[in-house]
Formats: structure tokens, sequence, C-alpha cells
């Protein structure tokens, strides 16, 4: 294990992270019409958690300062993705710390500033793209200075394609960024057209950034502040979906900023290697893609389900209403942002269980979205038929195949029932943590106690699959402030497993990684 080496690109990454606290700088002055004053303590917080992050990096630099040249192995990438990940959070969360950013208001009305569980699970949420919350009024600059509102939806943006994407797109690197891309590139890879090489970073990076600033200009044009489109845009392109609003996406009350929004979440979770055929005026590539069909079916026919129960149960007057907030939860959910435009969870029981569901399903491979994915769905029900149909024919041996094309058959099989077992024993886990460690003063202080299982179970699913809001105490019109600071650590850590897709996160932790070979 080259430790020097992870020390030197550690440093870097620390140096990236404090350079982008910079753009949250001047939302601090009232020139940019956020703010009436001048907010001195989110405009020092943010230099002070600058100053940390250059000193970080600059000792992580030194230490490593011999290892320039050096080949960067795969247990290494593994090393340096999984502690940048920990240490961006880590570094994301000094803002909210230094400027004394407050959580909530007490009995007497007076602020209480967040600690460290609640800077913490923001900062791994925003990088996360998990998009939960333990902020209970986003709209009190006394409470959430603008600034830090804004480092918040910040964060989307450097996690939402990824931190190593970026750092190699800047770096480069080589093969050593081939790695490493390799290792934090969310989902099965199913084509190799571009070598993840630095030009490829680039190729995601631009698309991602020019997505972002389509969306900026359209949410302007449909009459958001620079201020809003600007976060907004943030948190639908890298599906996280903070918001600037505590009611989120149904404080503008817009139906066309609804659909755009929802639009950008679709492109959002769809390959983006496909769609830099569809730029390159190949959008067949896009169209035969089974996992985007097999995505667009999902999307489609859990809607037409949800629109017909909704208003079934009354829960709309018109058929208008039904469809409107239906489709547009539909995408939020199963794109694992977690915008909100209606509070689902006083929808009736069928209607919440499946969007329960789609949490579960997430968006295409190689896309922003966290989640199992749906071509991991894909090859589960193939390779699921497979050995039923090799019950009653042991002697027939068939390939498995993906749009006609043979797979490696015991690899692909291997990974894929692993992680949805890695998926199911880490579901089973935390739900079973979160009840244990939640006392349960937290429900019956409200009258809610039959509703603990349900409510630990969705904020379980909520945030290993990068979705943000559940049901219940952590619903659509709620938050995650009501959790005391153990189960808050517990779910930052689901947060960053789930964007992590699990096994580096947990390679960490195991004595013999860190052993020579």
């Amino acid at each position: 294990m080259n430790k020097q080496l992870i020390c030197r690109l550690l440093g870097l990454i620390a140096l990236l992270i404090g350079g982008s606290m910079a753009f949250s700088l001047p939302w601090t002055l009232p020139v940019f019409g956020q703010t009436d004053h001048f907010e001195a303590d989110s405009f020092f917080g943010l230099l002070g958690a600058m100053a940390v992050c250059s000193a970080v990096g600059g000792v992580l630099m030194f230490v490593g300062r011999r290892s320039a040249g050096e080949h960067l192995f795969r247990r290494e990438a593994m090393a340096v993705v999984g502690l940048s990940w920990l240490m961006a959070t880590l570094l994301g969360a000094i803002p909210f710390w230094l400027s004394g950013t407050c959580a909530y208001r007490d009995a007497d009305d007076r602020p209480v500033r967040m600690d460290i569980a609640d800077g913490l699970f923001e900062s791994g949420s925003g990088f996360s793209g998990t998009g939960a919350t333990v902020l209970t009024d986003l709209e009190d600059p006394e409470l959430v200075p603008r600034a830090i509102l804004f480092w918040r939806s910040e964060t989307h943006f450097l996690g939402g394609l990824g931190i190593m994407v970026l750092f190699v797109a800047i770096l480069g690197l080589g093969s050593a960024g081939k790695t490493l891309m390799l290792t934090e590139m969310p989902g099965p890879s199913k084509e190799n057209v571009h070598a993840r090489t630095q030009s490829a970073a680039w190729n995601f990076t631009m698309i991602f950034v020019g997505l972002t600033v389509v969306l900026t200009l359209l949410l302007r044009i449909e009459g958001m502040s620079l201020f809003d489109a600007l976060c907004h845009a943030f948190g639908t392109i890298a599906t996280g979906g903070f918001s600037t609003y505590n009611s989120s996406v149904e404080h503008f009350q817009s139906i066309s900023i609804e659909m755009t929004i929802a639009l950008f979440m679709f492109i959002a979770c769809t390959n983006f290697t496909l769609l830099y055929y569809v730029i390159l005026c190949k959008p067949g590539k896009l169209f035969s893609d089974v996992e985007f069909r097999v995505y667009v079916a999902i999307i489609a026919a859990v809607s037409l389900m949800l629109i017909v129960s909704l208003r079934l149960a009354d829960n709309f007057d018109n058929l208008a209403d039904a469809s409107r907030y239906a489709v547009f939860q539909v995408v939020s959910i199963i794109t694992n942002t977690g915008f909100g435009t209606y509070d689902f969870d006083r929808w009736n029981a069928f209607s919440r269980a499946m969007l329960f569901l789609l949490m579960f399903i997430g968006g295409c491979a190689g896309s922003t979205s966290c989640s199992v994915k749906v071509i991991r769905y894909v090859l589960f029900f193939k390779i699921l038929w497979l050995e039923l149909e090799r019950m009653f024919h042991p002697t027939v041996v068939r390939p498995l195949r993906l749009g006609g094309t043979p797979l490696a058959d015991q690899e692909t099989r291997k990974d894929v029932v692993l992680y949805f077992g890695a998926i199911l024993v880490i579901f089973v886990g935390g739900w079973i943590g979160i009840v244990a460690m939640e006392p349960d003063a937290t429900w019956n202080n409200r009258g809610h106690q039959r509703e603990k299982l349900m409510d630990c179970a969705s904020a379980v699913a909520a945030t290993l699959n990068g979705v943000g809001p559940g049901l219940g105490i952590v619903g659509e019109s709620q938050n995650y402030a009501r959790f005391h600071a153990p189960a808050k650590m517990v779910l930052t850590l689901l947060m960053l497993l789930g964007r992590l897709e699990i096994f580096v996160l947990i390679a960490l932790f195991m004595p013999r990684f860190w052993r020579r070979r």
C-alpha cells in the first residue's frame, strides 16, 4: 500500500474542496440580493473552512511529496476514493460549524447551533446527493445564512458526477485517473467506448455542467431568482434535492417549473455515455439501450398506477392534478432526487408503498443517481429466468445476454447477486440499528409510536438509496432533526455507502485491506 501517494492525492482533493468554497462567498454581500446586510459570520466561517482545507491539503501534500509519478494500483485507488468521500464530508461540514448555522429553535425560540452530528449529516447528504436535511427552517436567515444555504447546494454539484471525475478532469493523472474513475463511477459498466481517462472525464463533466447551465437559464426565464435557479439546478442535475425553501419546489406553485425540473431529473438519471452519443447525433444508441427502455417503462407504468390510485382514493379532485403531482413525484423518487411538489405522505397507502419501492430502483448506471440501478434489476431477472429454466433443463447452457450481447456470465452473476445481498443485509441491519438506538420518546411525544418501525425503515431506505425524504417523521414536509446524534451518524454512513455502492467504503474498515501483499 503506497500511503504517500494516497496522501498526495487526498491533499489535492482537500485543496479542491477548499477552493470551491470561494464560490459561496459572494452571497454574503447585499449587492447580490440575497441578504440585506453583510453576513459576517458566514463570510468568516467560509474563510475559516477554506483555511482548514488548505492546511489539511498542505500537510497531506507534504507527506506525499515524494510519490509523484508512482503508479496507482487498485487498492490505492479504492483507498483514495473511500477516504476522499469521508474527508469531503468532514471538510464540507466545517462551514456549518464555523458560521454558527442553526438547526432549529428551542422551546424558548432561541436558535440552536448545529452540532457535530448535524454538520456531518448535512455535508454527507449534500456530497452524496441524498438531500436529507436536519435544518428546520431554510427561509430564516438568522438560522441559515444565505451563503451557507448556497454552499449546501454546491456540495451537490461537487458530489453529483463524482469528486474523482472532477478531480481527474482537472488534473488528468494518466492511468491513475482511469483507475480512480473506474473505482468511483456508480453502477455496472455496460460499455467501454470511452476509456476512463481525462478526455472521458472532461466529456462527462461538460455534459454535467452543460445541463446545469441550461437548466439554470430555463428556471431564470420561468421566474426564479439567480440564487434559487442555481441551487435548484445543482440539486436537479446531481439528483440531490436540496431546495432553498421549506416546501421544496411546491413553493413556486408553477407547473412550468415543475415540468422543467422533472424533465431534467429524468435526463440526469440517464447514462451519461448515452447522452454523449445523443450530442454526437447518434440518438439510436439511446433508444436501443435496454436499460433506458426499462427505465422509461417503469416511470410510465408506476405513474399510471399512481394516477389511477390517487383518483380512486379521492386524494385529488380531478385527473389533471392527480397526473401533475403523481408524475413529478414518481420521477423525483426513482431518480433519487427527492424534490417535492406535494406532501405524498398524505396519499393513500398503495401510492406511498409504490414510492417506497421506487426508492430501491434508482436511475441508469453511469448517471448521477444512487440506489441499485435499473440495469441490475434487468440482469437479476435474466439470471433468475435462466436459473428457473435450469431446474427443468439442467443440461441446457445459455449465456447471460444483455441487448443480444453475451456477458461474462459467472462474473456478472456473482456481482449482481452479491450486490443485492449486500443491500438487503445493510438495509435490515441499518433498520434494526436505528429502531434500537432511537428512543421511543421521539414518537411517543407526538402520539405516533405505532409508526416507529415504518418511519425508521423509510429513513434507512431514503438515506441508503440517496432519496432524502421518506415517510412519517422524515416525510416530504418533515426532516431528520428529530433523530438523536447516534442515529444521524448511522444515517450519514448509509448515505456514503449508497453513493459509493458499498464495497469501496467497507474495504476501508477491513484490516487486511491495509496490510502488505
